[in-house]
């Protein structure tokens, strides 16, 4: 850090990390964090020994032998205006900077790698772009921006990677997400810190940090052949989504060519930007989010598709760019997700909102 001795910064560090005291720093935001923490434990180490001092210092002055009589002392405005000042201002020193860096946190950049994670009882899934799929275990680059879009199959989890200082809820039915710049290659411990059952202390995993050379030859050597835009594709197909969604002046539902990160005007009037979470929902529950100029004639698919289809679902919209792309999508081998993500086989595709 700019503003601590770099021999002194790094006593501290190899002293925490060698006596367990913090987790090593893997990531670009654990130095802040570690400054952070270090400032208000010296803040309250100093506080704690300036109160202990006086306490001790009074006792012994004024104690009854030597002031039999006691001494009525006026107060003092200078005094009490220091005592409040100088806290008020080393309290808001520890706001301001923790909220930068919770905003930092929190704010991931639009480079960012995106890697969805699905928390159940009592496991992590991860969900890579490219259809790579782990338990417990999750394979990141160094020097690359990451972001991990968390959600709760069952019950709430808490996402956590002591090394990165990243903490995050998985939350079930919404998307939450926090990202990381991961600095040194090694494994990492991985932990639910949210009481989930009775197997929550077995949910735990590690988090594998490659080069970024190492990293590609394990995307290439994990790959299941069908990424999940592809995925969400023939999902698309199956459903019959196309039958709507083709973008033609006739259509029952919108235009899904380019949605993805523009504005919707709703039946309501109110506009709302289409995001990740905004394309579960509206696949989930469709007449909570009827676009302006469409009928509430698309049903849910809440309950015939699992979490992992819908992360694929969201991705193939994403990465849709034209019509051409939604009617060639009509011609594609349907895909039958295995066991619970099998979609009914009824005509589903009535309008919509997604």
């Amino acid at each position: 850090m700019d503003h601590i001795s770099p021999v002194l910064w790094q006593f501290l560090v190899k002293w925490m990390t060698t006596f367990a005291i913090i987790p090593p720093e893997a990531s670009t935001i654990a130095p802040k964090m570690d400054a952070l923490l270090v400032f208000m434990t010296l803040v309250s180490i100093i506080g704690l020994t300036i109160v202990a001092l006086l306490i001790t210092t009074f006792s012994v002055l004024y104690r009854k032998d030597r002031n039999p009589q006691a001494t009525q002392i006026e107060g003092s405005t200078l005094l009490e205006a220091t005592w409040t000042i100088i806290p008020l201002g080393l309290f808001l020193i520890m706001f301001v900077w923790g909220s930068v860096l919770y905003f930092r946190i929190f704010t991931p950049p639009a480079n960012a790698m995106n890697i969805y994670v699905v928390g159940k009882q009592w496991m992590w899934k991860a969900e890579h772009p490219g259809g790579q799929h782990e338990i417990n275990s999750l394979h990141v680059p160094t020097g690359q921006p990451v972001q991990l879009t968390l959600i709760s199959q069952d019950v709430f989890h808490s996402f956590s990677i002591p090394a990165f200082r990243v903490k995050r809820e998985a939350i079930p039915g919404r998307y939450t997400t926090v990202w990381f710049e991961a600095t040194t290659t090694g494994t990492y411990h991985l932990f639910c810190t949210q009481y989930c059952g009775t197997a929550h202390s077995a949910m735990i995993g590690e988090v594998v940090v490659q080069t970024p050379e190492d990293y590609k030859a394990w995307l290439a050597s994990s790959t299941s052949g069908v990424s999940l835009a592809q995925n969400g594709e023939r999902l698309f197909s199956s459903l019959s989504c196309a039958a709507c969604h083709n973008g033609a002046p006739d259509a029952r539902g919108p235009n899904l060519a380019n949605v993805y990160g523009s504005k919707l005007t709703l039946t309501t009037g109110q506009p709302v930007l289409v995001d990740e979470a905004y394309l579960r929902q509206a696949i989930l529950n469709p007449s909570a989010h009827i676009t302006q100029g469409f009928a509430p004639i698309m049903p849910t698919y809440q309950g015939q598709i699992s979490e992992e289809g819908l992360i694929s679902l969201v991705e193939y919209i994403k990465t849709l760019n034209s019509n051409y792309r939604v009617q060639q999508t009509t011609n594609t081998t349907e895909l039958l997700p295995e066991g619970p993500d099998k979609p009914g086989k009824s005509s589903a595709a009535q309008g919509g909102t997604k």
